[in-house]
């Protein structure tokens, strides 16, 4: 795979992990394990450790079809608060 160009800016990727941290506490807040939310988005259980990670972006239809699996919108999963914020 080529290498980028141009690094991420730091606030991308920080936006990146809050992403990650977004998807796992949500995902522990339904009572569900990387496995069954991974089965229920249609994707490998590494795709959710990568995200929950920070490692890895979704794409914009895997953002959908964990929003459906987890029963929030979209917009829940890209919010800017932090759930370890508080």
């Amino acid at each position: 795979m080529p290498t980028r160009r141009h690094p991420y800016p730091e606030w991308a990727l920080a936006r990146r992990a809050l992403l990650g941290r977004r998807i796992a506490a949500l995902r522990r807040a339904s009572g569900m394990s990387q496995d069954t939310l991974a089965a229920a988005a249609y994707v490998d259980r590494r795709s959710i450790m990568r995200w929950e990670s920070g490692t890895r972006d979704p794409r914009y239809l895997d953002l959908v079809l964990l929003a459906h699996a987890l029963g929030v919108d979209v917009s829940d999963l890209v919010t800017v608060e932090d759930p370890q914020a508080g």
